[in-house]
């Protein structure tokens, strides 16, 4: 439903909109790909893929404050020295185009506070253009739907469109056409941050090389998987993870292998590289189940650091201060 009138609509809080807010802030998630199926590559450079999504509760926030004329950032957290100064990053190409393509004649300076790990296969840069869509939409009152945001959202990364939609999803094409998953229960998960990072290009240009994937092949998502996940059966799901990408992962960052060995050694359901990598989730029953495993993680030393997370969450959420 939308209102052009209102802006964009949102559902839970449509009716507190306030055309004079002079702040709008967004919290955008992170996301796991429990599969990461990939074919053959196409004519655009993508991949074609089939992937599952589910967006988890580590988050990014994006403050969006009305400015005179020019698009500006600032980024804050213990990785925001590897963002991209000023309009380089995704988050500012993303006002950029929402100022473009609405004809608006007002700024936006953005305030990322960052705690998705950078190039870490988890979609924080997506998260961050989804969060600046989103806020500048409201911030400007802008006749934009939900579909629209995601379309263009597209247009900056294949992430982008779930970061906006957030809970559990396929993707097909390059990961941008998306269909609601039905996934039943909550997800207890504990990542295990590397010291190192993978970039994506090279993830996948390594996989070219090694011949993985045959031309013109489309791949389909695991069914297993998605019976799994529609029935709530958390361990026939730790058992049906599944990314193509994994063992390039291995072979860019080594350490992720030991810390893939040192959490299955120390107890969980299933284990997976999150995209590209090289964040590794690992899937437990329950919560003390991921505080434990959190705990032998910290204490062996094999990763830089590890965070329980449960999904699926919302996606990019206008937050009430």
């Amino acid at each position: 439903m939308s209102n052009p009138g209102r802006g964009v609509v949102f559902p839970d809080d449509a009716d507190d909109f306030s055309p004079d807010q002079v702040e709008v802030k967004v919290r955008a998630p992170a996301k796991i790909n429990l599969a990461l199926c990939v074919g053959g590559l196409r004519d655009d450079g993508y991949h074609e893929l089939a992937t599952v999504f589910q967006a988890v509760s580590l988050y990014d926030d994006v403050a969006a404050t009305m400015a005179d004329e020019d698009v500006s950032c600032e980024v804050h957290g213990p990785e925001a020295h590897k963002i991209g100064p000023g309009k380089k990053n995704l988050a500012c190409q993303a006002a950029q185009l929402m100022k473009h393509q609405y004809s608006v004649s007002h700024g936006v300076h953005l305030r990322i506070d960052k705690r998705i790990p950078v190039a870490g296969g988890m979609a924080g840069g997506s998260a961050d253009a989804a969060g600046a869509l989103l806020a500048c939409a409201r911030l400007w009152n802008l006749p934009v739907t939900m579909e629209e945001l995601r379309a263009l959202g597209s247009r900056l990364g294949a992430d982008v469109p779930f970061a906006l939609m957030g809970g559990c999803a396929m993707g097909l094409g390059k990961g941008e056409r998306l269909t609601p998953v039905l996934s039943r229960g909550v997800y207890h998960w504990v990542l295990a941050f590397s010291h190192r990072e993978v970039s994506t290009p090279e993830s996948y240009a390594r996989f070219d090389t090694m011949g993985a994937a045959k031309a013109g092949s489309v791949p389909e998502p695991p069914r297993d998987l998605m019976m799994a996940l529609a029935s709530g059966d958390v361990t026939r799901v730790g058992r049906s993870l599944v990314n193509d990408l994994e063992p390039i992962a291995y072979s860019l960052v080594p350490e992720v292998k030991i810390i893939v060995r040192a959490g299955q050694g120390a107890g969980c359901l299933g284990s997976i590289v999150s995209g590209s990598g090289p964040t590794v989730a690992f899937l437990v029953e329950n919560e003390s189940a991921a505080t434990d495993l959190a705990v032998a993680l910290s204490s062996q030393g094999v990763a830089r650091q590890v965070q329980p997370v449960t999904g699926p969450v919302p996606g990019a959420t206008v937050v009430h201060n």
